[in-house]
């Protein structure tokens, strides 16, 4: 926390001035846009297509250097890649975050000796390995469109539980849709009581771009999702979490309130860091400030810029890209976006850190 910190000043700087461009600390890399599930929530897998080889992303690791203190390898389903672990540790080796972040459906068997690899191969970064549930027993597989997709879940989830690796967390990740929100807070008492995670994340379903969702249907009605959210809340403050979690955990409840308080007003509550602080690579090389926007705010592209990243970061569509988000074109609750703006944002950082002290 104290490495991100530090970085705070210069990347204020960059946004504020357009001083030097500072490459980002929070990327997130899309490995893949396949998936062997169906999500009612999700049709990335219809962008399915070029992937880049770990030689390629070994080519930008090292043009990304020391930048990086948070990755996150995504999909798709990241681990349907083979050589995930290989990419993972590449980054561990190369970049040395302090967090390298890989989100699951759960449903593959090789998952938990593929994460136990991860970890093997980057001794210095904190592995946290969220898992998707999205509802209890036989909704969670007719949400996501996979046959018994909960039994092979559940079996994972514990087999991930009983690897003895000091820089693993396994935690619990729901999107909550208008396909569960009704049955949340049964979900919810199910994660707390029953699998007891290191932590237990949720995100509002969201139509993106990236994801193919737009014109869908799927975000739960504001009244809905703030019944949802505050019976989340209600729970988790009696929850005990430890390390990483417990900061995870202070930063999430307050990102409860911003979610609700963006479905209401429907505007950029706080200064938005995405294409300053953070952003999103694509599987065929696109450099994108978030995925809501995607395409649309496109910064370029890493194969066309031969793997140099800061070739990309500094150029004229990139600062374009940039020049829309601070004009606050645009507005959404976007989970991972909204944690780094929350660090440039000092009244939300206070509440933050008094939370974290204190609860």
């Amino acid at each position: 926390m104290l490495e991100i910190l530090l970085r705070l000043p210069s990347h204020a700087l960059f946004r504020a001035f357009g001083a030097q461009a500072v490459l980002p600390f929070n990327i997130t890399f899309n490995v893949t846009s396949a998936c062997n599930c169906r999500c009612r929530t999700c049709n990335i897998w219809e962008r399915a297509g070029e992937i880049l080889s770990l030689d390629e992303y070994e080519k930008i690791f090292c043009s990304l250097g020391r930048a990086p203190v948070w990755i996150t390898f995504s999909g798709g389903e990241p681990f349907l890649r083979d050589d995930l672990p290989e990419i993972c540790g590449a980054a561990g080796r190369i970049c040395r975050p302090a967090i390298i972040n890989v989100p699951t459906n759960g449903s593959l068997a090789r998952l938990p000796s593929m994460v136990e690899r991860i970890c093997e191969l980057c001794p210095s970064s904190q592995i946290i390995v969220n898992m998707s549930l999205d509802g209890p027993g036989a909704l969670h597989d007719e949400i996501r469109a996979h046959k018994d997709l909960f039994e092979t879940w559940r079996k994972n989830y514990d087999a991930l539980r009983s690897i003895n690796r000091p820089n693993l967390s396994i935690g619990v990740m729901t999107v909550i849709s208008v396909f569960n929100v009704e049955k949340f807070q049964e979900l919810c008492d199910f994660v707390l009581d029953g699998l007891k995670p290191d932590s237990y994340i949720t995100e509002i379903a969201e139509e993106r771009v990236e994801l193919r969702t737009v014109g869908k249907g799927i975000t739960p009605s504001i009244e809905d999702y703030c019944r949802a959210v505050d019976y989340l809340l209600s729970r988790i403050s009696r929850e005990k979490f430890a390390g990483i979690s417990r900061i995870t955990q202070s930063f999430r409840k307050e990102y409860y309130q911003y979610v609700k308080r963006v479905l209401a007003e429907k505007r950029q509550l706080i200064p938005c860091y995405a294409g300053f602080a953070s952003c999103q690579v694509f599987p065929n090389g696109d450099v994108w400030p978030c995925c809501i926007k995607a395409e649309e705010y496109l910064m370029g592209n890493l194969k066309a810029a031969q793997y140099d990243f800061g070739k990309v970061w500094r150029s004229r569509e990139a600062a374009l890209a940039r020049r829309r988000i601070s004009a606050k074109e645009c507005f959404c609750p976007l989970a991972n976006a909204s944690y780094t703006n929350m660090l440039f944002h000092l009244p939300t950082l206070m509440r933050v850190f008094f939370r974290f002290l204190f609860h």
